[in-house]
């Protein structure tokens, strides 16, 4: 399927899409004389996209994760083993 589409292409594949799009994940640009438009995208890539937006606009959120990628990055990990234990798995 190509990534692109005419805005009528699109209102006549709009039915077929959902289809064509689990066989091919992506989106599909939707285009009017030749300038994008619209995106026409899974809805869980659609909730991926909403929820890491929401992540990266959460100040305390990337603080967090910053520490953490310069935890992991110094070492500073704990192993799976000793979490498990401390989870009662």
């Amino acid at each position: 399927m190509p990534t692109n589409l005419t805005i009528t292409k699109a209102r006549d594949a709009l039915t077929s899409l959902p289809e064509r799009l689990a066989r091919e994940p992506g989106a599909v640009t939707v285009t009017r004389r030749g300038e994008p438009v619209l995106a026409i995208l899974p809805w869980e890539l659609y909730e991926t996209l909403e929820e890491t937006l929401e992540i990266l606009g959460d100040e305390d959120l990337m603080t967090e994760l910053r520490r953490s990628l310069r935890e992991a990055e110094a070492g500073e990990t704990v192993p799976w083993e000793t979490v498990k234990a401390d989870l009662g798995l």
